[in-house]
């Protein structure tokens, strides 16, 4: 392609003449290419760079390092003489392919180098002997590694199908190189080793510390995208619990169970096999060979198929229970920490503020014109404050052990809640008879269902089962047969075919469970419809709590939060002029901490009951 649109702006360029201000642009594919690239001239140097960096660390040398660094190039030229000889072109997946194959190149390098100071430290100070032995004991290891990683491309270097030409040209790389670099790790490598160790190593320490600023700068550029990636959002929460909750995933190995159940729909009872052998028929020894098989009515199966369709069904809505219900703790943690962290801050914010009251209560104190009552008192309600901010820690640490245990990650984690804290509004389309679709609801409708197809199952159960036999048998001895009497022997055998039907005489035992299944589907039924009217009435109650705890955010938002910070300022300067009392400053500081505090938690509140309403219509 990028030939093809060189070829085409050359023939522009020498046979159309633009008038002045206009020009040709080349888009589509030729720019997804452009930009590719662009992006794969970042991506390999820095590729390129953290392998030697993580070399470095294995080494500890500079030296060594270096020396397994050399299987880089060398798996290239492997790399572009494969593509060369399979006629195709360097291409975005090929350059992809080439940053695999440098990572892969270099592991049987460090297999061998750590082989050759293992031995070292082991008592092997001649160096050819080192180097013949290390290679000799790693030349299976070594051969492994690569056979291994061009057997799991192979595939793709000979796919056709869709897809072939991205898979083929990454492949091609990494086979190619890796024949290369594995001939540089058990030929050239050794050679270069030997090269290299001839002269004594510097001591570690001073090539560590000549290189340590750079090395951290390296580190911290490469690894800085990584911290910044422990932040989510609530959305990611819940799409990481739900991908790594043992819970749910013991539901799906339900659904499977269930699954595996109904290849069981048209299963026969076993065939009965007999062999006789006595003189039960005069004085010759005889023997028989019986063959039946017992067949249920055929009804039975398709009543078992759909038996076994129900069951799958309704494990499928027992997940859809369950991460309902996950999803809605999730979603409360994540609220719970993101309320806790801004409470935090308010009480931080507040507690400066009484060290600063007591600060001037001191002050006012030593010029005699407060008693010591003064600072006493504001020494008792910072610690109030003190005492509120541990209880808010360990309320946090808790959310945060929980939201960590529902998504089941170790790694540490930072939630999102953006600039503003704002609470979660209900969209104006709810629809309420979403509720009817709730898990909960559903599950016991699939319950009665189950149990209808139970009740068929059982009365095709109570229907005739049939059974076919087949008898060979011998008669050793004299026989009259059309009056003409004659000897048999064993080899004379006697053969009849058995048709049977099996008829239940208990007809009001069989009718007895059918009714009992009933009432079974009836009761889950009637249960059903008594959880969806409760259901109904939690969500009715729910939208009513939303409206008064909407109402109660606005009246804090719009009337009494921009008077907080008007009082707090009033009341520092009134006391600290002496125009107001320590009662008055304490009376303005408790309405000010009263107010923020009782803002955020109307947030919190409102946070909470969107979170349940989006729970009942399981959003």
């Amino acid at each position: 392609m990028a030939s093809v649109v060189s070829e085409i702006q050359d023939k522009l360029a020498e046979h159309v003449n633009l008038p002045a201000g206009y020009y040709f642009t080349y888009g589509c594919q030729f720019e997804n290419l452009q930009q590719a690239t662009d992006r794969l001239l970042v991506a390999v140097p820095i590729a390129l760079l953290l392998i030697f960096v993580l070399l470095y660390f294995t080494f500890h040398s500079l030296k060594e390092a270096m020396l397994v660094y050399t299987a880089i190039p060398m798996s290239a030229i492997g790399g572009v003489f494969a593509l060369l000889v399979r006629d195709m072109p360097f291409s975005i997946s090929a350059g992809v392919g080439f940053i695999a194959l440098f990572g892969v190149a270099v592991l049987n390098g460090i297999v061998l180098i750590a082989t050759f100071n293992r031995l070292e430290k082991e008592g092997w100070d001649e160096l050819v002997p080192r180097i013949i032995e290390g290679t000799k004991t790693r030349l299976r290891p070594v051969l492994m590694t690569a056979s291994v990683a061009s057997l799991g491309f192979l595939p793709m270097a000979l796919s056709t199908s869709a897809g072939a030409e991205v898979q083929k040209p990454l492949a091609t790389v990494v086979i190619g190189g890796l024949i290369t670099a594995t001939a540089l790790t058990l030929f050239v490598l050794p050679l270069l080793y030997m090269v290299i160790m001839k002269r004594d190593k510097p001591p570690g320490n001073r090539r560590l510390k000549a290189v340590t600023p750079v090395l951290l700068l390296l580190v911290s550029m490469g690894f800085s995208q990584s911290a910044r990636a422990q932040t989510i959002d609530v959305n990611e929460a819940v799409e990481i619990a739900l991908r790594n909750n043992t819970e749910l995933q013991s539901k799906d190995l339900d659904i499977k169970s269930a699954q595996s159940l109904g290849k069981a729909a048209f299963e026969l009872p076993k065939t009965d096999l007999n062999v006789q052998y006595g003189n039960n028929d005069g004085f010759e020894y005889n023997d028989a060979i019986q063959v039946s098989q017992n067949i249920p009515f055929p009804t039975l199966f398709g009543a078992r198929r759909n038996l076994a369709k129900a069951q799958v069904k309704r494990a499928d809505w027992g997940k859809a229970l369950t991460a309902n219900e996950l999803k809605k703790q999730v979603r409360t943690y994540f609220y719970q920490l993101a309320y806790l962290a801004r409470n935090a801050a308010v009480l931080n914010s507040v507690d400066s503020i009484y060290a600063d009251f007591i600060r001037v209560a001191e002050l006012r104190y030593k010029a005699g014109d407060i008693g010591k009552l003064d600072v006493n008192t504001a020494a008792a309600k910072k610690g109030e404050i003190t005492l509120l901010f541990r209880q808010n820690e360990i309320s946090r640490q808790q959310a945060y052990a929980n939201l960590k245990t529902l998504m089941q990650v170790q790694e540490d984690f930072v939630i999102e809640t953006g600039a503003d804290y704002e609470p979660l509004l209900l969209s104006s389309s709810l629809d309420s008879s979403a509720v009817g679709q709730h898990p909960r609801i559903q599950t016991l409708y699939q319950d009665a269902r189950v149990a209808e197809q139970q009740k068929r199952v059982e009365r095709a159960s109570g229907l005739p089962d049939f059974t076919v036999g087949y008898n060979n048998v011998s008669l050793i001895g004299m026989h009259t047969r059309n009056g003409v009497e004659r000897f048999y022997g064993r080899e004379q055998r006697f053969s009849f075919v058995d048709v049977g039907i099996a008829i239940p005489l208990t007809f009001g035992a069989t009718k007895a469970k059918i009714r009992a299944i009933d009432y079974q589907r009836q009761a889950l039924e009637l249960d059903a419809q008594w959880q969806e009217q409760q259901l109904q009435t939690a969500l009715a109650n729910a939208l009513n709590q939303y409206e008064q705890y909407l109402a109660e955010f606005n009246y804090f938002r719009q009337q009494a939060l921009p008077y907080a910070d008007e009082i707090i300022r009033g009341a520092k300067l009134g006391y600290s002029t002496g125009e107001i009392s320590y009662v008055e400053y304490l009376y303005a500081l408790q309405t000010t901490t009263d107010i923020r505090l009782n803002y955020l938690k109307s947030i919190q509140q409102i946070n909470e009951i969107v979170t349940l309403i989006h729970s009942l219509i399981s959003k």
